[in-house]
């Protein structure tokens, strides 16, 4: 009996969570991908991203949009790109996996369009970069903090968005080497659920 109850509890914090301007959905898309730095091709790369997104009403014009999702980038190396690293085999191409937690700030000036501004903190989660030189292990950093700008249109339950990421840490791990920053094109559609 206790355990209904506090279902029911719960389901009516929700419900009324939600007619007070609190929304959630999932969200997929693609990422062109460009790490900055003399030892990457300067080029921009296919990736993917999905996950999901809530939406927290402030006013009719501003709303807060947390974030969680997985996000992939494949970048082309440079040459020289192993033998900075010390890499035991050359790699002409990383592969880095990140779950990624933006916190964006929706602006609407009109019902269908939101301007927004905000920050993501990616978190690596695959890293197929190890170097072999002293007391390195890791040649990325496991943490990636990035500026947000960008739109979202709004389509009944969906939402269509495009955003300019650009990384502000340099996530060269190997000490007074390059400097490597991310750049993503975030392209996607969100559906709103409830």
């Amino acid at each position: 009996m206790k355990k209904i109850f506090f279902l029911f509890i719960i389901l009516i914090g929700v419900k009324y969570s939600f007619s007070q301007g609190v929304q959630f959905g999932i969200k997929a898309g693609a990422d062109l991908n460009n790490l900055t730095g003399i030892t990457f091709a300067d080029k921009f790369t296919f990736g993917y991203h999905a996950g999901v997104f809530g939406q927290i009403s402030l006013s009719k014009t501003l709303s807060l949009q947390p974030e969680l999702y997985y996000s992939e980038i494949n970048q082309d190396t440079a040459a020289g790109f192993s033998t900075i690293l010390q890499l035991k085999d050359p790699l002409s191409k990383i592969k880095l996996g990140y779950i990624n937690v933006p916190l964006l700030l929706n602006i609407k000036p009109s019902k269908s369009l939101a301007l927004q501004v905000g920050a993501k903190y990616g978190i690596v989660t695959q890293n197929n970069v190890t170097a072999v030189g002293a007391n390195v292990k890791d040649a990325i950093k496991n943490g990636d903090l990035s500026a947000i700008v960008g739109a979202q249109f709004y389509l009944a339950n969906f939402r269509v968005y495009a955003r300019y990421q650009v990384g502000l840490t340099d996530i060269n791990d190997i000490g007074n080497r390059d400097k490597w920053t991310n750049q993503t094109v975030h392209v996607g559609v969100g559906l709103r659920l409830f």
